[in-house]
């Protein structure tokens, strides 16, 4: 039997995408999302109930997989998230409803739930698996179709990932085509697909290139900006519970959250005890010449190194060719200061954390806004305290939109420690230059038509209390066993080699064989016509 970590997708990958390909693909997302579209609050929670268990399933294999596949983080922890996003996503948003029609008597309105349409979603190296289930779960709920470009570094198991929810979905009844992924992706496919107009709206989670081309292809998208997240450890705080809180954060999965911890700010009267308590749980206080042997490997022309990103801490000391103890879960860099122009305060997706002693609230506020300043805008930071007028300053102040209190940042700004929703996409709004303020979840897929009355006491209201959307005519099955029901309808009937009908073909209701036929042709032509209209590579 071949090993589960590095067994290929299957079916096995074809050859790179022609642009003829990607406009079918698109197409077929197209009328997987028009079909989509009709059903109900039931069916829908059937669909997604039946995908997120399917990855819940295999979370443990896909986390060794994904860890294989790119050399990035912790199976354990990456198991963690791969469950968090499949059955915790969906026990999360199991109780909203975003297909319903609501009608709200005393304000004279009914609102529509509308889905977006055909959604194309990229998916981060960091955390792949994990953000392909969220991603897909995001789009089930909410009655959308996806298209899924995975990061190139983690496509084989972002890819057959895929395909097991899909085959879930699709056998709790959702239409052939409801998600979708990109085996092979490309700089000239991704950005054909993003400039289309076939697609709705682009939910980018990656690096800030990547975010800004989806920003500026023409197209609505969902992004996000880099994190830098400060620490402030009070000298009200429980010093011992937070230096656990920060550590288990800083070394959860290796640093690859955008929300984890890039420098510790802690008052002066207790940073003594913060050092000892953080030794305590797995922290190496580094010295100034180790500390400034890491800054030139961890940041050579000023650049963080990404051939560091996500390994062990132990890693990283090798690699600046210093030793730590056994068992080390972080790096403890002290900072001389904190600023722009001093890379050690940035962002470090890795288990290197900066340690950087204030005399007062004051400095630790000027600290922590220096971090946010730019990189980091909008994003995420962490308090420890017991005294609520510095927490409430603290977010008052910080140009930031989620901040834990007396939790990780890397995984209370995410959702696993606190009521904040959970993401993988977390939202900067104005501060980061984001479209999206909050953690982005289903909620951000759907938009509501409001049919509002008169306001005026003498004009009727209709009773829509009665009222029902009617269904469409025709309804798409599920596919029957393994039959592939694909758009490439050149092939045409089985007869001409093409796929098979189901058994209960109804070709008659549909108009005949001369119709079915004259429908693909259409089709067919449409597809041509988008392919004349994509850009050359």
């Amino acid at each position: 039997m071949a090993d589960p970590v590095t067994a290929p997708p299957s079916p096995e990958p074809e050859a790179p995408l022609s642009h003829f390909r990607v406009a079918q693909m698109v197409e077929k997302a197209r009328w997987a999302a028009g079909a989509y579209a009709s059903f109900g609050r039931e069916e829908v929670l059937l669909i997604a109930k039946a995908a997120a268990e399917a990855g819940a399933a295999e979370a443990r294999r896909y986390a060794e997989w994904a860890v294989k596949e790119t050399g990035f983080g912790n199976a354990d922890h990456k198991e963690i998230k791969n469950k968090l996003f499949s059955t915790g996503l969906y026990e999360f948003y199991k109780n909203h409803d975003f297909t319903s029609v609501r009608v709200d008597d005393e304000r004279r309105m009914v609102e529509i739930p509308r889905p977006a349409g055909v959604v194309f979603a990229l998916t981060p190296s960091t955390n792949p698996v994990c953000s392909v289930f969220y991603k897909i779960l995001l789009c089930l709920f909410t009655r959308n179709a996806i298209v899924i470009s995975p990061h190139p570094m983690a496509k084989a198991c972002c890819a057959d990932a895929a395909r097991v929810m899909a085959k879930a979905a699709e056998a709790a009844g959702a239409p052939d085509g409801i998600v979708q992924v990109i085996d092979e992706p490309s700089i000239p496919i991704i950005d054909a697909i993003m400039k289309s107009d076939r697609i709705n709206v682009i939910l980018a989670t990656g690096g800030s290139p990547m975010v800004r081309a989806a920003y500026s292809s023409g197209n609505p998208a969902l992004g996000v900006g880099p994190g830098n997240c400060p620490a402030y450890v009070d000298d009200t705080a429980d010093v011992a519970k937070a230096a656990k809180d920060i550590a288990d954060s800083k070394a959860f999965d290796n640093s690859v959250l955008c929300t984890n911890e890039s420098a510790i700010v802690v008052h002066a009267d207790v940073a003594e005890r913060l050092a000892s308590e953080l030794k305590r749980q797995g922290c190496h206080m580094l010295s100034p010449e180790e500390r400034d042997r890491l800054a030139g490997i961890l940041f050579p022309g000023n650049r963080f190194n990404i051939s560091l990103l996500g390994r062990s801490a132990e890693t990283v000391a090798a690699a600046a060719q210093f030793r730590v103890p056994r068992g080390t879960r972080v790096l403890l860099a002290p900072l001389e200061r904190v600023g722009d122009d001093y890379a050690l305060s940035r962002e470090k997706l890795c288990p290197v954390l900066g340690f950087h002693v204030v005399p007062s609230r004051e400095a630790a506020m000027t600290a922590c806004r220096a971090m946010t300043r730019r990189q980091g805008a909008g994003h995420s930071a962490a308090i420890h305290a017991t005294d609520a007028s510095i927490i409430l300053r603290f977010g008052a102040e910080l140009n930031v939109l989620r901040i834990a209190v007396n939790a990780g940042c890397s995984t209370g700004a995410s959702g696993f420690d606190t009521h904040l929703a959970p993401t993988m996409t977390v939202g900067t709004g104005f501060f980061g230059r984001s479209s999206v303020g909050e953690n982005v979840g289903p909620q951000h897929l759907v938009q509501w038509v409001r049919i509002a009355g008169n306001k005026a006491p003498g004009v009727a209201f209709p009773d829509f209390g009665a009222a029902r959307l009617a269904a469409p005519p025709i309804r798409p099955r599920p596919p029957h066993g393994d039959l592939d029901y694909s758009f490439d309808w050149a092939g045409g009937r089985p007869s001409d080699g093409g796929p098979a009908a189901p058994a209960d073909d109804d070709s008659e209701a549909l108009g005949g064989d001369d119709v079915r036929a004259e429908i693909r042709r259409l089709i067919l032509e449409e597809l041509r016509a988008i392919q004349n209209q994509m850009p050359r590579r």
